[in-house]
Order: C-alpha cells, then sequence, then structure tokens
C-alpha cells in the first residue's frame, strides 16, 4: 500500500511541479515527492527546506511546526489552505496544505511547498474559481483519502483483536488469537515483541472518529488500552490511565532493535502524552517499554505485563527510560508485579518531601552496593556530606545500614515508592 501512497504523491508533484510530502494526522511521514526547482541563475537545484528535510529524515515534524500549521485549522479544512512562512518555529517556507480527507474525516495532509513559483495557484473560495491543476490534485488527495480511511479501518479491527488478546475475558482471548492469526498470516508466528506506551491519548472530541492508531513499519497490531487494561499509566488530565500497546515484527528473535525503534518514533508522537497538565502540574513525562521476543501469539497477556512493566519502570527512573526493555529494569520486575501495598513503616518517615534528598543520597548509597567513594561522587558532595546524610536516615528509620536484610529493606522500599502503584 505504501507504494500506491508514493505513485499518489509523485501525481501530485507532477501536476503542479511541486515537492508535495504526505503526513498522516500525526504528521507522521508517509510518503514524498522529488521536485527540481529552478534557482534564479537557470541551474536547476533541489528545493530545500529545513522543516522538508527534518520530516524526512526522522519521519516527523517537531510540536513547533505542528503548532503553526494547525493554528490555521488545516484539521478542520475542507479545501486548500496557503500558510505562511514562521522562521521562529522553522518554517522559513510557505506551504500550500491539501486536506486529506474522507467521508468528512481528516486522515492527513499533501504539503506543497511554496518557494514562489505557486503563488499565481488560485486556491479557489467563495467569489473565485480554483485552479484546474488544484482540482486534479484535490482528486488525487480524496483518492488518498480513501486509502488511508481503508488502513485505518482495517487496523481497527486488527487492534480490536489485539485487544481483546491482550486484555479480555479467558472464553474470547483464543478467539481473538485466532482471528489475529489468521489476518496476519506468517507474521504470526514471529518473532514478535509488545510495546507499551505510557500515557497514550486516544481519540476524543473532534478526533472521536479518527483513534489515531499508529501505522509504523513493523507494526502488525496496535490498541488503545483504558483504565485496569493500561493499569501503570499515569493519568490523563486526572482521567483513568490510558496507554497504547503495539505488536511488533522482529528480524531475529534476538534483536529487539525494531521494538526499540518503533518506541522511539512513538513516544514522539503528539499522542504520547497526557494531553495538558496532571492533578500537580505538567503533563506526565510519556514512556516505553518493550516485551522479550516472543514466538507466537500465545503468550500475549504475559508479554503485555512485561512491556506495562517495563514502561512504568522507564516513567520512575529517568536512567532507563525513555525507553526501557524489561530483561534491563532489574528489580523492578519483581515490584512490577507485586499488589499495591503502603510503604514500610520504618521507611514511611524517609517519604516525605521534606526529606526527598535525604531519600535520594539512600537510594545512591545501596545502587552503588554501599560504596561511600561511588556514592559521593555520583552525588556531586563530600564524603562527610554523605556521612552525615546516611546518620539521618538511620535516625529517622531506625534501619541499619550495615545490616544486608535491613538494607534490603529500605532498597526496595525507596524502589517501589519511585514506581508508585499501577494507575497513579
Amino acid at each position: 500500500m505504501r507504494d500506491d501512497y508514493q505513485q499518489l504523491v509523485d501525481e501530485i508533484t507532477a501536476v503542479l511541479r511541486a515537492p508535495a510530502t504526505l503526513e498522516n494526522r500525526d504528521f507522521a511521514l508517509i510518503a514524498f515527492g522529488a521536485q527540481e526547482s529552478e534557482d534564479s541563475d537557470g541551474t536547476e537545484e533541489p528545493a530545500l527546506d529545513p522543516v522538508r528535510t527534518r520530516s524526512i529524515l526522522q519521519r516527523r515534524s517537531t510540536a513547533a511546526v505542528r503548532a503553526w500549521f494547525e493554528a490555521f485549522g488545516i484539521a478542520r479544512a475542507q479545501a486548500p489552505l496557503r500558510i505562511p512562512p514562521d522562521p521562529a518555529a522553522g518554517v522559513f517556507m510557505g506551504r500550500i496544505c491539501l486536506p486529506v480527507r474522507h467521508r468528512g474525516v481528516v486522515h492527513g495532509y499533501v504539503w506543497l511547498l511554496d518557494d514562489g513559483h505557486l503563488a499565481d495557484l488560485e486556491l479557489g473560495g467563495p467569489a473565485g474559481a480554483r485552479d484546474p491543476r488544484l482540482v486534479r490534485a484535490m482528486e488525487t488527495a480524496d483518492r488518498i483519502g480513501a486509502l488511508l480511511a481503508a488502513e485505518a479501518r482495517a487496523g481497527e479491527e486488527l487492534g480490536e483483536l489485539l485487544r481483546d488478546a491482550l486484555t479480555g475475558p479467558p472464553a474470547g482471548r483464543d478467539a481473538a488469537r485466532s482471528g489475529l492469526r489468521a489476518a496476519l498470516r506468517g507474521a504470526a508466528d514471529g518473532p514478535l515483541a509488545l510495546v507499551a506506551v505510557v500515557p497514550w491519548t486516544p481519540g476524543t472530541g473532534e478526533d472521536a472518529d479518527h483513534p489515531g492508531l499508529p501505522h509504523l513499519p513493523g507494526i502488525v497490531a496496535a490498541c488503545a488500552l483504558l483504565g485496569d487494561a493500561a493499569a501503570g499509566a499515569p493519568g490523563v488530565s486526572g482521567a483513568p490511565g490510558a496507554g497504547l500497546a503495539a505488536l511488533v515484527r522482529l528480524r531475529a528473535a534476538s534483536a529487539l532493535d525494531p521494538a526499540r525503534a518503533t518506541a522511539e518514533q512513538l513516544l514522539r508522537s503528539p499522542r504520547a502524552t497526557a494531553g495538558g497538565r496532571g492533578p500537580g502540574g505538567p503533563a506526565p513525562r510519556a514512556a516505553a517499554g518493550v516485551s522479550a521476543p516472543r514466538r507466537g501469539l500465545e503468550d500475549l497477556p504475559a508479554a503485555w505485563q512485561e512491556a506495562l512493566a517495563a514502561a512504568r519502570a522507564a516513567h520512575a527512573d529517568t536512567h532507563l527510560g525513555p525507553v526501557a526493555e524489561w530483561s534491563a529494569i532489574g528489580p523492578y520486575r519483581l515490584l512490577a508485579a507485586l499488589p499495591a501495598l503502603p510503604p514500610d513503616a520504618a521507611v514511611r518517615p524517609l517519604l516525605e518531601p521534606a526529606h526527598a534528598e535525604l531519600a535520594r543520597t539512600a537510594e545512591t548509597f545501596l545502587d552503588c552496593a554501599g560504596q561511600a567513594g561511588r556514592t559521593a561522587q555520583r552525588l556531586g558532595i563530600h564524603r562527610q556530606t554523605l556521612y552525615y546524610r546516611l546518620s539521618r536516615v538511620r535516625q529517622l528509620t531506625g534501619l541499619d545500614l550495615d545490616a544486608g536484610e535491613d538494607r534490603l529493606l529500605l532498597h526496595m522500599t525507596l524502589k517501589a515508592a519511585r514506581l508508585g502503584p499501577p494507575g497513579r
């Protein structure tokens, strides 16, 4: 299907003699057309623009570029729009945006670089007729919209099967796996890995008809999960947690690189955000987790728990994130599987906000296996300062940091507090 998009974009490029770029609704690159532009000295030079170059190389536009374009109402546009440059956002050339729609829903955008040679292109409107070249281009854009809509419908059907296979009632999981296996054919045999992204904002309001499931190379199925099914996802503007599950095809069972690359791309999506402010401040930082590889679809629920635990760990510990693999999260593998419990009574005083620096010192000391020199170096403090802080930790908790069991209790309680309860 990607070849179909490329062919249609090339048609628009040829008709308008301008470089065309096709992006989906979330500004992820789908296809682009190459077009030479004539320089002032009569030589042929490629039409270059930093935004277009970044989109092609990184497969996505920046948040500033997205905000500039969306300010012109492109998500609701029924007809082509002319958008001026904005150097502050890195947009040094103007654009003509052709909304890619199907049955009233915008599925993407075709972007045309307007370096001056499209100045005479009449976009049409209440008082004027549209340029015939643009009419042809919009007809092609409509064909693209139909393809994107069909792909979205197929993706939603696969997503529903994946959701049922991951979190549905046991009686329905076999049927969901059978449906997935039939739809995925050979890809269902693996190797596969699950990627969890938390938080993930599903379609709401104007986006209700456009769930925004990702269509990236390597993803064979994806679904958004809410509430208990996404336990561990930080709250979205006070609402129940929301997360994304993406089933990714691997090249080999021992190589998770495709899953990590997919997770990194997903984190650049505008939907990988809590969509506003959390209960106590800025929106939670998005993070992603990758499960251990799997052969076949039989073990998907366990793989989802691994991916979600890794995402929770990446969210809690910046040293692991923003993408963490299940095999690399250490004690969080155990802690994520435990039920939510209050902190141990001895350690609870240390977890008060007023003692945050002491808690960080204690955790770092234990992470460094009790080696004072390494701890002081990592914290950037003098050894005597470290010893003083550790004495305060002993006073607050009553724990003996020379005793193995006390150290284990303190270490695990601090890690559990960092991880937080599921659905925090």
